[in-house]
């Protein structure tokens, strides 16, 4: 065997296939976390949507009011009383700071509790999803991620700012210092009777969009791997539960024949109620059937071979005989008494090749519904024409009596059955046919004036070539 074909039938088995399929069901909400990719494009979208929003409020707030003054500003932004999420700045026509919100404390949700993400950062979750990614970078030839380098600064003026003061909505995105995030930046002017005397900046860093979607991955992680021994263990379960039963099917199957072909076991039976103990069940009746078949064609064999040998060891003696008489008396017994066996053995094959046709037609016969009250006066009346000096009588039962059978096997059985009725019956007297009901069966039953079968006899009378007819008086 090449190792092709080796490593082919390893990939066949079943067992691998279910933990192939398992894994693949778990890989396949697994990849939902790439579309955390294009939510978090969408969540930074809406933040700076919001930032824009709040720049839009402050710089509407301040317009049309003439130059800005520091104290003006001072008190907008003190009365936001550090509910913003963002930093706001506003700066004069030549970039001078004129309020910052950072300096009136940390900008906060209400109600939001501080957190510490070193927890999150320091699990084995999160360890182990990032020697993931860092060997999947390394494999798939990824960009590495680079930390920011560039700290936000107050000044000189950001080209957003610069914007704002002609006039524009001006936007950027820089690294945030000491974190790996990044801050948005969005700024609008604020005019005075069409004038710009100033500009709101609003400044955000994406840090907690990324701890939320790190905390997402993470508890995703954490899931996956569950998962992933969930389907292990599903694996092993099933490939037990279904593999190992096919493999002991296999190995029955490759003992149940002998190197010469003959059958020297059957399958085991199974009290599975599911698909594969239906198979066992199967196979063990299939193995029972084979070998009654078997036993009966042994039985057959070894019945036509004790028939036959009685009329060839009849033939061999006479004709041995027959060489050494001279006397035309017996030499005429002797051939006569060789026609009678060779008859005899025309007779017996006849008999082997009717028995050999019933046999391979018994399964093929086709059942039919037969209400006996109806079919058997036919049949009788047919019975008649073919031997009309035989008196039948029938006697059939008045209820109906309604049986599923093969008409011509039962057709044949009765031919038989009156035929020797009508044979071992004195002259004269008629032969009964009769029609009844035994309890939940049909009985059909012929009835003769004949001596009957012996009692020595009558568990024979269903052997193969078995004959019996009395002596004559």
């Amino acid at each position: 065997m090449s190792f092709l074909t080796r490593v082919r039938r390893r990939l066949g088995r079943i067992g691998l296939r279910l933990l192939a399929f398992n894994v693949l069901v778990v890989f396949v909400p697994a990849a939902g976390v790439l579309t955390l990719d294009v939510f978090e494009a969408r969540l930074l979208q809406g933040q700076e949507d919001a930032m824009v929003q709040q720049a839009r409020i402050l710089a509407a707030s301040l317009s049309d009011d003439g130059p800005l003054r520091r104290r003006e500003v001072d008190r907008i932004l003190r009365a936001l009383d550090r509910q913003v999420t963002a930093r706001i700045r506003v700066v004069d026509p030549v970039g001078d700071v004129l309020g910052d919100t950072s300096t009136l404390g940390p900008q906060r949700e209400p109600g939001e509790p501080g957190r510490d993400d070193r927890s999150l950062r320091e699990s084995w979750s999160y360890r182990a999803g990032v020697a993931l990614a860092r060997l999947w970078r390394a494999v798939g030839g990824g960009p590495a991620q680079e930390a920011p380098t560039a700290p936000e600064t107050d000044g000189p003026l950001g080209r957003e700012v610069l914007a704002a003061l002609a006039g524009r909505y001006g936007a950027a995105t820089r690294p945030s210092p000491g974190q790996r995030s990044l801050t948005l930046y969005s700024a609008l002017p604020v005019r005075d009777q069409g004038e710009v005397v100033g500009a709101v900046v609003v400044s955000q860093s994406t840090y907690r969009i990324l701890e939320d979607l790190l905390a997402v991955r993470v508890a995703l992680f954490r899931v996956f791997l569950a998962s992933l021994v969930a389907a292990a263990l599903l694996s092993i379960v099933a490939a037990t539960t279904i593999a190992r039963p096919l493999r002991r099917l296999r190995a029955e199957a490759s003992q149940i024949l002998d190197g010469r072909g003959r059958l020297r076991g059957r399958f085991r039976s199974s009290r599975r109620h599911d698909e594969i103990g239906d198979l066992a069940r199967s196979l063990h009746e299939l193995s029972q059937r084979l070998e009654r078949h078997v036993g009966f064609i042994e039985s057959f064999a070894a019945d036509v071979s004790h028939e036959f040998k009685n009329p060839l060891t009849a033939i061999r003696t006479a004709t041995e005989l027959l060489a050494e008489v001279e006397d035309p008396a017996e030499r005429r017994r002797f051939l006569g008494l060789v026609e009678r066996e060779v008859a005899h053995l025309e007779r017996l094959l006849s008999s082997v090749r009717e028995i050999t046709l019933i046999d391979a037609r018994m399964e093929q016969a086709g059942r039919e519904r037969l209400v006996l009250g109806a079919w058997v006066p036919r049949f009788a009346e047919g019975f008649r024409l073919r031997a009309p000096e035989t008196p039948l009588r029938l006697s059939v039962a008045r209820e109906e009596l309604a049986v599923k059978v093969d008409p011509e096997r039962l057709a044949q059985i009765l031919e038989n059955l009156l035929a020797n009725a009508v044979g071992l019956s004195p002259t004269g007297t008629e032969v009964e046919l009769i029609v009844a009901r035994d309890g939940d069966d049909a009985l059909i039953a012929v009835r003769d004036h004949g001596p009957g079968v012996p009692e020595a006899h009558r568990e024979r009378i269903f052997e193969r070539f078995f004959s019996y007819r009395p002596d004559p008086d």
